[in-house]
């Protein structure tokens, strides 16, 4: 037996090794009972906890001495305009009165002022749905009207209300355009000319295309309600989702008129009391 083999035999043989992993593992656990029992309870002042006052509806001076007098520190966030408060009364606090926390926490408060703070609108353009509606509040604004129009990019903000830089009042609502995320294929444009309107639409919406604006043209050519021509007509193939614009026949004695949405006729309500009466023995109109 060589000597190495012999020292690493008499090494983990020895008792002193055994006595001093035993202190190692014995002082361990005493210094995390010391520091889960002691340290840490006097660090966070474990078992001292103070009651949050009501410092609503008072002035901010009073009610940042009534926070001090209880070992309270406070910081003013927001102004906010409350006709039922008088200039520089606290409107607002957070934590919540009655709640209980630790000494020298920071209670965060909102004021009444004269004037209505504005804010700057972000530029909340091609971002999603979800991240404009978070630019927005955190601008003190709020998410007004989702409006979807056809784009390829789903839930992506095409428009907005209110343009980026204007300095507005704050809780002022921006309504948003936002894609519907059709669009991703091309489709063939039917060939709607000289179509019925109904016919008509039912053909593009069938081929995933929407109804755009309806022009009226008068005309004794066709009969009413025939599309004369449509927009765009000279390409085969469009993005899903696009909007087809209509020229659509009306009798010369009417105005012309514009519609911007779908207009669907439903021939089916003809009133039955001016249909003429037949003869139910010879299947034959009466003839007056």
């Amino acid at each position: 037996m060589n000597k190495a083999s012999r020292f690493l035999i008499n090494f983990f043989t020895d008792r002193k090794l055994y006595y001093l992993l035993a202190g190692l593992i014995l002082l361990g656990v005493v210094s995390l009972i010391a520091i889960d029992r002691i340290i840490m309870p006097a660090y966070t002042n474990y078992g001292h906890g103070i009651t949050v006052p009501d410092i609503t509806r008072m002035p901010l001076e009073e009610a940042a001495e009534k926070l001090e007098s209880r070992g309270l520190r406070h910081e003013l966030v927001a102004k906010r305009s409350n006709e039922a408060f008088p200039p520089d009364f606290v409107i607002d606090q957070t934590p919540n009165a009655g709640m209980i926390v630790k000494p020298n926490r920071k209670i965060y408060i909102t004021i009444n002022t004269t004037s209505t703070p504005t804010v700057e609108v972000p530029d909340v353009q091609d971002l999603s749905l979800r991240n404009a509606t978070i630019q927005l509040e955190n601008s003190g604004l709020q998410l007004g009207n989702v409006t979807y129009e056809s784009s390829r990019f789903r839930n992506s903000v095409l428009r907005q209300s209110i343009p980026s830089g204007r300095r507005v009042v704050q809780n002022t609502s921006v309504d948003l355009i936002v894609g519907d995320g059709l669009g991703s294929s091309r489709v063939r444009v039917p060939d709607i000319a000289n179509m019925h309107l109904t016919e008509a639409q039912n053909a593009l919406l069938e081929a995933g295309l929407r109804v755009g604006t309806i022009h009226f043209e008068a005309t004794d050519r066709v009969a009413p309600n025939t599309v004369l021509s449509y927009d765009p007509d000279d390409e085969p193939n469009v993005f899903e989702g696009t909007a087809i614009d209509l020229i659509v026949s009306v009798s010369p004695s009417e105005d012309e008129e514009e519609e911007t949405g779908p207009l669907i006729i439903d021939e089916s309500e003809a009133d039955p009391a001016e249909e003429p009466e037949r003869d139910p023995e010879t299947n034959t109109d009466f003839q007056e």
